[in-house]
């Protein structure tokens, strides 16, 4: 396959798979929603495809994928940050949802195409699952 058409493939996925945990952010009314997640998806998918076939072996890929985890970080805790409220905290599942769809970014970005979409499936099967409150 055409490494264009392949690149432009992993892009395309990786929006479709963050859009699957943003929508699912959105109907839950929640900060995060589609458009962010669907950018932090497509931007973790870029900086891996860039590391991997931008710079022909000059940078280490998994240099990359550890910047990127480190700024989605930032973002996470801008979320919690924002979530706080008198003593409590919220926005901890949304900031663990921003973090999971980088890293299925980063999977589909590396043609893990298989492992990105299980592990798309359970993260939004797992955000479905109703709140227990003992």
């Amino acid at each position: 396959m055409n490494p264009q058409v392949e690149i432009i493939l992993r892009l395309l996925l990786a929006a479709g798979l963050s859009a699957a945990i943003g929508y699912q952010r959105e109907r839950a009314n929640k900060a995060a929603g589609l458009r962010t997640h669907i950018l932090i998806g497509s931007g973790a998918a870029l900086f891996t495809l860039t590391s991997i076939y931008g710079f022909s072996g000059a940078v280490d890929p998994s240099r990359v994928a550890a910047g990127v985890v480190a700024g989605v970080g930032f973002i996470g805790a801008g979320v919690v940050f924002r979530g706080m409220r008198g003593e409590g905290v919220a926005g901890l599942t949304t900031a663990a949802s921003i973090w999971i769809t980088a890293a299925i970014g980063l999977a589909t970005g590396a043609g893990l195409y298989l492992i990105a979409a299980i592990t798309t499936a359970i993260t939004v099967g797992v955000l479905w699952l109703p709140k227990i409150r003992g």
